[in-house]
């Protein structure tokens, strides 16, 4: 027992320590994760043997809640706004076509029966939203919000379509259900109620933290038992319970509620854990001389995947959204899979159908192909496609005051002032700040100092504000040391002339030299580009205007554009 504390507790360490390898030479997260599993296992240094497909599968089970769970919860409404039908299609038709395509090109390359690849097709159908969006976060990268948005709910709602598929499949292969309308219906009850559940389980969580005086500390834990409770559940009653809890975490994430941000802050570092443990366990359980035996076919198929199946699932799904090229690109290319298919890859072990061996074997090769090949590349694709839109400056910290009653959003602020802040030696009562912003003082040296006994701003200095949710981004541009650079960074991104997204096209011909063509010159800025684009547009959204490149800058609540960049062309977009 000592021995077995010793190597997990030296195993996490030193997962730990080396996402610095990921932060230094842009290695995907989850495959450092893979390898040390692997190094660790049976072929491995240690020599660990694990071969428990029963254990591994309820471990990886409880660890996907977790993580789609605070999924969910990261997921804002305004993104289901801008995606919701092009996500939703990906996460079906998409996932669909993705199994069909890889299923023939399975049977071809492992002699397989048809049934048998789309089986592995199936296994290998689903994105993983913990790969893609570790792979951001550590990148640093700015998505435009469309593709972003995309990426993240088709990622976070296409592993119930992928569980669905599988566990038909293996029922069928083991000869245990045949192919005939019976399984539709089994893919609308499955969807149906996993919605259902979703819905009255989000709602009874909420109402449950608005009636129980729990303390602060016991929230995070009745949250994640609640996960457990509504996957259970769902998946009793005949549901998909991984779609139950990523929209039960959507409910709970955005409604108002003051226990939102312990929830949150406790999951982040749960979800992380749980992807350590999935990895690590799946690298064990792995071994890697087996893998040997399918390298070339596994290899071929990782890519049909990457380089047929994927792009023609995107570009297929998206036909009635009129995506652009850029964006279907790098959607594409960013279909990185995960824990999931290797998580499948072990229902048809368990079942005992044949060729077991192999539907394990060449799903965690493809997935490390994957790693390798598309997510050391992500950062690269997404500024050669230019997809990065300059992040806007914000506060060091915030806190929301949510459990105060306010017709508006009250926040705690924080800004650190550093030796390039535009703020260095000035005075609050110099600043142009909203009104309604309260100064409450600074830290300094860590100490607290009242903002009656403030002077001059220092370097390494914290502000702490108090102010309107509203007011948060106006007040950044005026506080964060990262203001300057960000608008040197959106002046080349959007260009330095920013204009009223109302102004008509014959304003801009009298400074500008326009071949209108059949235009109409009496359209607003906002309607022309608006038009252009057939669908909801996002900021970073640019065309070609004659000689000059048009930039979407900044949209309001309802999605109209309010401000727009221009800048002379330079290349053809």
């Amino acid at each position: 027992m000592n021995l077995s504390i010793l190597i997990a507790g030296a195993l996490f360490s030193l997962s730990i320590i080396a996402t610095l390898i990921s932060a230094r030479f842009g290695a995907p997260l989850l495959l450092i994760f893979l390898i040390i599993g692997m190094l660790a296992g049976e072929d491995g240094l240690l020599g660990i043997r694990f071969s428990n497909p029963d254990s591994a599968l309820l471990i990886g089970s409880v660890a996907l809640v977790i993580i789609l769970f605070d999924g969910g919860m990261r997921t804002h409404p305004d993104r289901f706004k801008v995606v919701l039908a092009p996500s939703a299609m990906l996460a079906t038709v998409g996932v669909l076509i993705t199994c069909a395509v890889l299923g023939i090109a399975a049977m071809w390359l492992f002699n397989l029966t048809l049934l048998e690849g789309l089986l592995l097709g199936a296994i290998l159908s689903s994105t993983d939203a913990a790969a893609v969006f570790s792979i951001f976060q550590s990148a640093g990268l700015n998505i435009k919000e469309r593709v972003a948005s995309t990426l993240e709910i088709e990622s976070g709602s296409n592993d119930p379509m992928a569980v669905m598929l599988t566990f038909t499949l293996v029922s069928v292969v083991a000869g245990e259900s045949s192919l005939d309308w019976r399984l539709t219906m089994t893919f609308f009850q499955q969807a149906i109620i996993g919605a259902l559940m979703g819905y009255l389980g989000g709602r009874a969580f909420i109402w449950f933290c608005r009636k129980l005086p729990l303390g602060a500390a016991f929230f995070p834990l009745f949250a994640v038992s609640y996960a457990l409770f509504t996957f259970g559940v769902t998946n009793q009653l005949g549901g998909s319970g991984f779609l139950a809890v990523y929209l039960a975490g959507f409910l709970i994430g955005n409604a108002r509620l003051a226990q939102v941000q312990y929830i949150l802050r406790m999951h982040d570092g749960l979800a992380w854990l749980s992807q350590i443990v999935m990895f690590l366990m799946l690298g064990l359980l792995v071994t890697p001389s087996k893998l040997l035996e399918y390298a070339a076919p596994a290899l071929l198929l990782a890519f049909v995947m990457i380089f047929l199946a994927r792009p023609l699932a995107v570009v297929l799904s998206l036909i009635p959204f009129r995506y652009p090229k850029r964006d279907q690109l790098f959607i594409s290319w960013v279909g990185l899979r995960g824990a999931v298919p290797i998580i499948l890859a072990l229902i048809p072990w368990l079942a005992g159908v044949p060729n077991q061996d192999l539907y394990f074997n060449v799903a965690f090769f493809v997935v490390i192909v994957s790693l390798l090949i598309q997510g050391w590349s992500i950062a690269p694709v997404a500024r050669w496609l230019k997809l990065e839109v300059p992040k806007a400056p914000g506060p060091d910290h915030v806190m929301a005051l949510e459990a105060v009653p306010s017709n508006d959003i009250l926040q705690l602020l924080a800004y650190k002032v550093d030796k390039n802040s535009a703020v260095v030696d000035a005075d609050w009562q110099q600043l142009p700040v909203p009104n309604g912003v309260q100064f409450l003082g600074l830290v300094r040296h860590g100490e607290w100092l009242q903002s009656t006994n403030c002077t001059l701003f220092k370097p390494e200095d914290t502000i702490m504000v108090l102010a309107k949710a509203t007011d948060a981004t106006y007040l950044s541009e005026v506080l964060s040391s990262y203001a300057e650079a960000a608008t040197v960074s959106r002046q080349d991104f959007f260009g330095e002339f920013v204009l009223n997204g109302q102004i008509l096209l014959s304003d801009l011909g009298a400074f500008y030299t326009i071949e209108f063509g059949d235009l109409d010159p009496q359209q607003s800025l906002s309607d022309y580009i608006t038009e252009r684009f057939h669908r909801r547009v996002v900021v970073g959204d640019s065309l070609q205007l004659d000689q000059l490149v048009l930039t979407v800058r900044q949209l309001n609540e309802k999605g109209d554009i309010l401000q727009v960049g221009i800048k002379a062309a330079q290349t053809t977009l």
